[in-house]
């Protein structure tokens, strides 16, 4: 039909028809676009016939151009509204094929969870932050000077000799992994002494940090632990500043009914020195074979004490005008009282689903 006449009514109504036909079968969008290149396209014979009108005689050109017109107005109607019914099949099939059933159980992907210990160092520094305390960091790898001799421990201490501390090669350096996180109590109290001195700010800081120690792993000890020690300077401070404080931070730690005691003890940085215990959360006292607290009704939490006077003068501080105290301890050891983990192990091999237990607590 590429030789159609526009002026061929019966050719043009042909070929009307056989556009409208080839529409009406098409079943897919993919097949309607065939069928309008077909009928519509550069090539088609209506097209051809279209651009026939100008080599007609002037008075056949309008009848010839009205017939063509109303031809194409009726093929482009029934395109559109084949198009329509396509893309709506289209639709509703794509709905139900691409259909979620979200009441089907789902294997959702891990987010992780914070380290437990990571967790519990902030909780135990937001009990002191919200006292006004500051946090205080340090180096993990220190100086021996600050370590040992500015805490007032003697030259020939034990905890100086090498089965209690990793020191730094060369052994003449005089640097070493942290034994306990107390060195930066001294620098703290270095940074500060000015505004103590000339202001009369107190100093009140904590140090959470990493520490290292020269022990096997096992169920209740680790190499790499963490400690949260603090020291407060200022005047007039007391042994009972001190129980307070602590008795304070216990109670928001284990809850409202937490007991406390202190007992006489040694550390060469304090003097008084004590050993701080809960009672027992678990037999509270009652249970003579009680597995937490051997029977004995009381859990040792750590060590405190006031300063002792040569710590302040190694720091630059009048021992005469101000006194302090300071205290010690293990986050993992809070962590298994406080959790019943039972096991140090757990902390640190690395299981996921250790961790996952405790969450994603900020």
């Amino acid at each position: 039909m590429t030789d159609l006449s526009p002026l061929d009514a019966v050719g043009v109504e042909d070929a009307v028809q056989a556009a409208l036909a080839a529409f009406a079968q098409a079943a897919t969008l993919d097949e309607l676009k065939d069928a309008r290149i077909a009928h519509t396209g550069d090539k088609a014979a209506l097209t051809l016939a279209n651009r026939g009108i100008k080599d007609l005689e002037p008075a056949d050109k309008a009848a010839a151009g009205k017939a063509m017109g109303a031809a194409r107005a009726t093929i482009g109607r029934a395109l559109a509204a084949r198009t329509e019914e396509l893309e709506a099949e289209r639709d509703a099939r794509v709905l139900i094929e691409e259909a979620v059933d979200v009441t089907l159980p789902v294997n959702r992907a891990s987010v992780g969870a914070r380290h437990p210990i990571e967790t519990m160092q902030d909780r135990m520094c937001d009990v002191f932050v919200s006292m006004g305390w500051e946090v205080a960091e340090g180096p993990e790898m220190e100086a021996e000077w600050f370590n040992f001799d500015a805490l007032n421990f003697d030259p020939d201490h034990p905890a100086r000799e090498m089965q209690d501390t990793f020191f730094i090669d060369p052994p003449d350096s005089g640097l070493l992994l942290r034994t306990h996180t107390s060195p930066v109590q001294v620098r703290a109290a270095l940074e500060r002494r000015e505004a103590l001195e000339e202001h009369g700010h107190g100093i009140y800081v904590i140090c959470p940090g990493k520490t290292f120690r020269t022990d096997e792993l096992d169920a209740t000890h680790t190499p790499v632990f963490h400690q949260l020690e603090g020291l407060a300077i200022d005047k007039g401070l007391t042994m009972a500043h001190l129980k307070g404080t602590l008795d304070h931070f216990v109670q928001a730690m284990f809850g409202p009914d937490a007991v406390t005691r202190l007992r006489p003890s040694f550390f060469p940085f304090t003097e008084p020195s004590a050993e701080m215990d809960m009672r027992c959360f678990v037999c509270n006292g009652e249970d003579a074979a009680c597995r937490t607290c051997r029977g004995t009704g009381w859990i040792e939490l750590g060590g405190c004490g006031m300063t002792h006077p040569n710590v302040l003068i190694a720091a630059g501080i009048d021992p005469d005008k101000y006194t302090a105290f300071a205290f010690g301890m293990g986050i993992e050891r809070t962590l298994m009282f406080r959790h019943g983990v039972t096991d140090m192990r757990d902390m640190v091999e690395g299981d996921v689903r250790f961790s996952q237990q405790f969450g994603m607590e900020i």
